[in-house]
C-alpha cells in the first residue's frame, strides 16, 4: 500500500472555494493516473477528477467549470482546486492512485472532509 496523505479539507460557505492536496511518493506519483473521488453521506465514492501522466484530464458533469485538477511533479503533488462550491459537494474526498499496466495498482488515501454550509 502507497503512503497518500491528502489535505487542505475544512468547512466552506456556499461560494466559496479550497484547494485540496495530495502527497505520495515520487515512484508511484510519476507512473500513476492521479484521481479525486467523494463520497457523500449516505452515498456510494463517486468521480470528481482524473489526470493521467500524460496530462489527460476527466471531470464530473458537476465538477467541470468548477474544480481543476493539477500535478507538480516536483513535489509529488496532485490539487485539486475547487471554486463556486456548493452544499452538494459536501463529502469525504479522497485521493487515488492507479495504474492500469504492469505493475497494477489502486491506491487510496485516508480522505479529507469538505463541508459546503452557511
Amino acid at each position: 500500500q502507497a503512503h497518500i496523505v491528502e489535505s487542505g479539507g475544512g468547512l466552506v460557505q456556499p461560494g466559496g472555494s479550497l484547494r485540496l492536496s495530495c502527497v505520495t511518493g515520487r515512484t508511484i506519483f510519476g507512473i500513476s493516473t492521479m484521481g479525486w473521488y467523494r463520497q457523500a453521506p449516505g452515498k456510494e465514492r463517486e468521480l470528481v477528477a482524473v489526470m493521467a501522466t500524460t496530462g489527460a484530464t476527466n471531470y464530473s458533469e458537476t465538477a467541470k467549470g468548477r474544480f481543476t485538477i493539477s500535478r507538480d511533479y516536483a513535489e509529488n503533488t496532485m490539487f485539486l482546486q475547487m471554486t463556486s462550491l456548493e452544499p452538494g459537494d459536501t463529502g469525504i474526498y479522497y485521493c487515488n492512485a492507479r495504474r492500469k499496466d504492469f505493475p497494477y495498482y489502486n491506491y487510496w488515501g485516508q480522505g479529507t472532509q469538505v463541508t459546503v454550509s452557511s
